[in-house]
């Protein structure tokens, strides 16, 4: 077994396409998203007997606390390999991302890999005692995803079944939230979505800037945004979305369509008009819109941690009010339920790394999760 890296758009993306977790953050085009914004990128393929078996996508960030390597949802596996086969791809994978971590002088490799608490790869991921556990959360690691066919493609292996009606899925949601969502319609709001998202953009950037001075926290930078919406909208990976009211944009989003699924990556809305169910009614639309392109999941993207009670509702694990409390409401009001991933875990590779750990744990405490 070996890694190599590879450098061949067209292989990439078939081999992640064909898998049944193809997160669009290992997706070449992610790739050059961060590329275009000055983060190197390197991509390493694991070949067992010439076939590829397992895909690596890590992205080198220049960050002032400390340069490291992150790797977003990643690496992916073919489906069936045993532990053994496991334990050895992720032996010859982090023999390669050691060596780059020292070439390109980073503190430390930081992973969180998209894999189910209860499968086989979290289970020789977490018993890497190589690990230790990340100050900070990388990506989100409570999903909360809605099925959009008769059989949850994310649990069985069945690859194509049919998809579920609009209606059906409408009734699926909280009583509150189909209210909201006809309200929306009834006061005059309308969705559109883009047909230039590239300019279109810019009416998400100014209402994300001001959600981010609402709620106070640390954004993506704009030039991520437009790299983003640039480089996937030219493949019709990505959408924006616009919710207006009397000729103003009043919220808007960023969903990527990537292997069957659509993701809600970034949202934004604007403090006028708050009691306008806008957002509702935008997230309606692109569910209605994943359905027409029979996508098999709608990801709603992250959460607060959540238990579900005898009486099937879902509640917040945290006894004190979390940061994501109003958007777990939001979102599970639309119906679906829960996917528990990995923790995102560190591989130290300098002894600089504990000096970056001690100012990202008290970054931590500031922001409050």
């Amino acid at each position: 077994m070996i890694c190599v890296e590879c450098t061949q758009p067209e292989q990439w993306e078939e081999w992640l396409k064909s898998r049944r977790f193809s997160p669009f953050l290992q997706s070449y085009t992610m790739g050059e998203v961060y590329t275009s914004i000055g983060q190197p990128v390197f991509r390493f393929q694991i070949l067992e007997n010439s076939r590829v078996i397992g895909q690596c996508q890590a992205i080198v960030v220049p960050a002032r606390r400390g340069r490291h390597i992150v790797v977003q949802y990643g690496p992916v596996f073919i489906d069936g390999l045993s532990k053994d086969v496991l334990l050895e791809a992720w032996e010859v994978l982090l023999h390669s991302l050691t060596s780059l971590a020292k070439t390109e002088r980073a503190l430390c490799i930081r992973m969180s890999p998209f894999y189910s608490l209860e499968s086989v790869e979290h289970s020789v991921f977490s018993s890497n005692t190589a690990f230790t556990k990340a100050p900070l959360h990388l990506l989100a690691e409570h999903v909360w995803y809605l099925p959009l066919t008769q059989s949850n493609y994310w649990q069985t292996s069945v690859e194509s079944t049919p998809s579920l009606s609009a209606d059906a899925i409408f009734s699926s949601c909280r009583s509150t939230v189909r209210n909201l969502v006809r309200r929306a319609e009834k006061d005059g709001v309308t969705i559109v979505r883009s047909d230039a998202p590239e300019s279109d953009v810019e009416e998400f950037i100014r209402l994300h800037d001001e959600t981010r001075k609402r709620h106070n926290f640390t954004p993506y930078s704009n030039a991520f945004f437009r790299a983003q919406v640039a480089h996937f909208s030219q493949k019709n990976e990505c959408t924006v979305y616009m919710a207006r009211y009397e000729n103003a944009v009043i919220a808007a989003s960023i969903h990527m369509h990537y292997g069957g699924e659509t993701s809600y990556h970034h949202g934004a809305s604007s403090s006028a008009h708050s009691k306008l169910p806008s957002s509702y009614a935008l997230q309606w639309r692109a569910i209605c819109d994943a359905l027409e392109r029979n996508d098999a999941i709608y990801n709603f993207w992250g959460i607060a941690p959540v238990v579900q009670d005898e009486s099937g509702k879902w509640n917040t694990v945290s006894k004190t009010p979390h940061p994501f409390a109003g958007v777990t409401t939001f979102k599970t009001g639309f119906g679906g339920t829960l996917l528990s991933l990995s923790q995102c875990m560190d591989l130290p590779t300098h002894s600089l790394y504990k000096a970056m750990r001690t100012l990202e744990i008290v970054r931590k405490w500031k922001r409050g999760f």
